[in-house]
């Protein structure tokens, strides 16, 4: 066998006749093949990082390893394992149980496996493995809704939780510690380079999972490779730009519009309206568990007063219709149907903007109408930005900054505004202070007296 290795590479032969000996010899050709993904394996000066599975000739596995006497001692114990000096990495006979048996026998230290392989692995997972990952999502859904956690939080942390134990080859988290989840998140910030916002999101999806689902603190993440934050500014619209969006939004879009700006309202913020958060005698805007699930108070437009009771007159018409048919119920948050057995029939609890059709419970065969999908008001909303003509990156977040940085502008105190906003910090709100400096900080340019 190394004589034949060395033959290939001493007398090159025709393509076809080198690959049809590779076959037979050695994993050389895909260890070039993954040169790139793990980095260039050949010379005596190279060592992993972490220790690395890539998929070999047919059924073998190229495992290559930080060499310690202990790693080597470990992989010895691996039936059909076999060192390739030439590549320096070590093959393993490939079945559907043996990388989780390579990854049980290095348990504790960092692991890199070809994202081929980790599909595979996923597509061939045993029972077993499966039923354990569902108990733990199981478990972890039950943890954050026992403490009121959003739902697209829960959807959030799943999702983190599942690529989490995926990228470790559906190992059982109770297996695993510090390692696998610095392996995990550095791999996000290197190889997928996602934003800072988002490594944070999947650090503090598997913190609550160890904290609050399997019961054990994680310790110091002393080797974690952190994805930079970047220092960005909001995109704000001028005055006249918001107009001319708005203008070019027609019916219940334009009032959703002027609302969000009106009243520096998010998206959901302003879909989850309903009749009874919206007082008209003193012009104010109740919104009910706003971002961090909190409530604040906020001011009704007066130019959208008008607007709003006619839209409300019709919604109601649409409500009145709904109950003769035997319908008109809408969905209550947390447990409040079953306290209040009639209130989702009631009007004040109804959307401000409400769904053309109306849902059904596949369950009971109920009819309902929720709000209005928020895509559809993003969609909208996108294709006015474009007859408007305006080159911004605007969205309909986009209007609830150009009302902090206005509203700033016209003299209100910056605390005022973070209460309008809903800001935990004062932090957050001063962001729209940089936005008010006009070109260079609010400097003169010189060239401007010449």
């Amino acid at each position: 066998m190394p004589n034949q290795r060395q033959n290939v590479k001493r007398f090159p032969q025709a393509q076809g006749e080198i690959e049809d000996n590779q076959l037979a010899v050695s994993p050389k050709k895909e260890v070039n093949k993954k040169s790139q993904l793990f980095g260039n394996g050949h010379g005596k000066e190279f060592q992993p990082k972490a220790i690395q599975i890539i998929q070999g000739q047919e059924d073998r596995l190229i495992v290559r390893l930080p060499f310690s006497a202990e790693r080597v001692a470990k992989i010895k114990t691996i039936a059909g394992r076999v060192w390739h000096p030439k590549e320096k990495s070590w093959s393993v006979p490939y079945t559907n149980s043996a990388m989780a048996h390579i990854i049980k026998v290095f348990a504790g230290e960092p692991v890199e496996v070809d994202p081929s392989l980790r599909a595979e692995s996923l597509h061939h997972d045993g029972e077993a493995s499966s039923t354990a990952r569902a108990t733990v999502l199981s478990q972890l859904q039950e943890a954050l809704r026992s403490r009121h956690y959003g739902r697209r939080t829960e959807k959030a942390y799943g999702h983190w939780v599942k690529r989490f134990i995926g990228y470790h080859c559906l190992r059982d988290p109770k297996e695993m510690a510090e390692p696998e989840i610095n392996a995990f998140l550095t791999n996000l910030a290197i190889k997928e380079r996602v934003s800072a916002s988002t490594q944070t999101q999947a650090l503090s999806a598997i913190v609550f999972l160890y904290r609050h689902v399997l019961h054990r603190e994680i310790g110091l993440l002393g080797g974690l490779i952190r994805a930079r934050k970047p220092r960005r500014l909001p995109v704000v619209m001028t005055k006249n730009e918001v107009g001319a969006v708005i203008h070019a939004l027609t019916g219940e879009y334009r009032l959703m519009a002027t609302i969000m700006y009106g009243a520096g309202l998010r998206l959901m913020e302003c879909l989850r309206l309903r009749i009874r958060d919206v007082d008209f005698s003193l012009n104010q805007i109740t919104v009910r568990g706003g971002k961090g699930n909190k409530d604040r108070i906020t001011m009704l437009p007066n130019t959208s007063k008008e607007p709003l009771l006619a839209h409300l007159k019709q919604v109601k018409g649409i409500h009145q219709r709904d109950v003769r048919e035997g319908w008109g119920r809408t969905v209550l948050p947390d447990a409040l149907a079953r306290k209040y057995p009639n209130a989702p029939a009631e009007w004040g609890w109804q959307y401000v903007f409400p769904a053309k059709q109306r849902w059904v419970n596949h369950k009971t065969g109920e009819e309902g109408r929720h709000h209005v999908h928020e895509s559809a008001v993003q969609r909208v909303v996108k294709n006015a930005v474009f007859k408007a003509g305006i080159i911004k990156h605007a969205t309909c977040h986009t209007f609830r900054h150009s009302f902090a940085t206005h509203v700033l502008e016209d003299g209100y105190d910056i605390r005022t505004v973070q209460e309008l906003l809903g800001h935990k910090d004062v932090k957050t709100t001063m962001l729209y202070t940089h936005v008010l400096n006009r070109g260079g900080k609010g400097v003169r340019s010189p060239v401007d007296s010449l």
